[in-house]
Order: structure tokens, then C-alpha cells, then sequence
């Protein structure tokens, strides 16, 4: 299915870059391309009885697209006010808003329920903010253990160095999808880690 296509089923409006409140710390809202959200809902990484949080949701795409697809629970968390209204807005009308939640919320702050086992991340922030994001993820894991997996899609090289130098966090999958977008770019895949 194309964009509009997605959109129109979903019943949602979430197109377009936005880099009005991005800086060198939080980086511009840009979806992720529905065609890496299909690749990633039918790795069965996520199911029905899954919570997802997505950082840096944005105007709510990934959300609402993964409990629509995968009929997880999904949780959103936006800095930019502007923005996380028009994931609210999107959400009222969206066929799986039932089960998603947004939040306006800083992510270094955030405090993290205990049954989200499924993390997010499309280059929401810098590498400072993700090594703050990521100790948060593993102070939720002693607060009550689980299965958690960390998905980062399109990763910096520095993300991927952090990620590996974690210990506790083992590398379980890439998700390639160079062949969904022209040129050969390795940044275009998902990398899946578990705690």
C-alpha cells in the first residue's frame, strides 16, 4: 500500500517533515515509511500481547499503524506540544486509537510502565538523550523483569555503538530494507536488541 493509501485506512494525517522545534539535541519529526512498519509488524517481534513505546512519536504514525497491525498496546511520547496535538487529533479518529496512548512528555524523564516490553526509536534525539533514554529502559527492567526488546530504525553509528557496549543487551535481528527505497544506504534497517 502507498502513503495515502495508509493514511486514509487508518484514518489518520501524518505526512510531512517538521523540523520547527528540532536542534542539535531533539532532531525534526519525519515519519517512518509505512513500508518498514509492514516489514517490522511481520517479524512477530510484536503481538496482541505486547506494550510498545515510541519515542519521539511525532504525530502518532508508528503507534497507531502497530496496534491497528500487530493489535499491541502502544504507547507515544512526544516533547513538541504542537506536534503530540495533532497525535491526539490523529487518535480520535484512528481505527486503533483504543489501544494507544500519547503522552507529552520529556524522554529522559519519562518513567516507564511495567508492562512495556517493546521500545521504539527512529533517531528521535541525540546520542546524549539516548544513552539517558536507554538507562531508563534498563532501570525498568529491575523494577520488574521481562522480556524487552529495543528496536531502533534507521540507527546512527553512534546508537549502535552504545547498544553493543550494554551489558545485558544481546543483538537478535536486522531488519533489512535498503531494497524498499533507492540507492544502497545501510542506515535503512531496523536492528533489533533484547534485554
Amino acid at each position: 500500500m502507498k502513503e495515502k493509501e495508509w493514511e486514509k485506512l487508518l484514518r489518520i494525517k501524518t505526512t510531512g517533515r517538521d523540523d520547527t522545534r528540532s536542534d542539535t539535541f531533539r532532531y525534526p519529526y519525519e515519519p517512518t515509511s509505512y513500508e518498514v512498519l509492514e516489514r517490522l509488524a511481520n517479524t512477530g517481534f510484536i503481538g496482541k500481547n505486547n506494550t510498545l513505546l515510541d519515542y519521539g512519536c511525532g504525530k502518532g504514525r508508528v503507534s497507531i499503524f502497530m496496534a491497528y497491525q500487530t493489535k499491541c498496546h502502544s504507547i507515544g511520547i512526544e516533547y513538541d506540544e504542537r506536534i503530540y496535538n495533532r497525535a491526539l487529533a490523529n487518535k480520535a479518529d484512528a481505527v486503533s486509537g483504543n489501544r494507544v496512548q500519547f503522552l507529552c512528555e520529556d524522554a529522559v524523564g519519562f518513567k516507564i510502565a511495567d508492562n512495556v516490553d517493546r521500545f521504539f526509536f527512529f533517531n528521535p534525539f541525540s546520542i546524549e538523550i539516548f544513552k539517558s533514554v536507554l538507562a531508563n529502559i534498563i532501570d525498568s527492567y529491575y523494577e520488574a523483569q521481562r522480556e524487552m526488546l529495543i528496536m531502533c530504525y534507521y540507527p546512527s553509528d553512534e546508537y549502535i555503538s552504545e547498544l553493543m557496549t550494554v551489558d545485558m543487551l544481546s543483538f537478535v535481528d536486522e531488519i533489512d530494507c535498503r531494497d524498499l527505497f533507492d540507492g544502497e544506504n545501510s542506515r535503512e534497517r531496523i536492528m533489533v536488541f533484547a534485554y
